[in-house]
């Protein structure tokens, strides 16, 4: 699997539910963490994701 880094400019929890929900649309075979102190997000895939 593929582990791919981003900085999103997360500001509160409304921020991250977001992002959250958004992942959670591409299915199980996608895996992901959020530190929003940090605003980072980390994907894991073998899909090709583009963003």
């Amino acid at each position: 699997m593929t582990k791919h880094e981003f900085e999103v400019a997360m500001t509160c929890e409304g921020c991250s539910g977001a992002v959250t929900r958004i992942l959670n649309k591409l299915g199980d075979e996608v895996k992901f963490e959020i530190d929003l102190p940090k605003k980072l997000v980390w994907i894991e895939s073998e899909k090709d994701i583009e963003f």
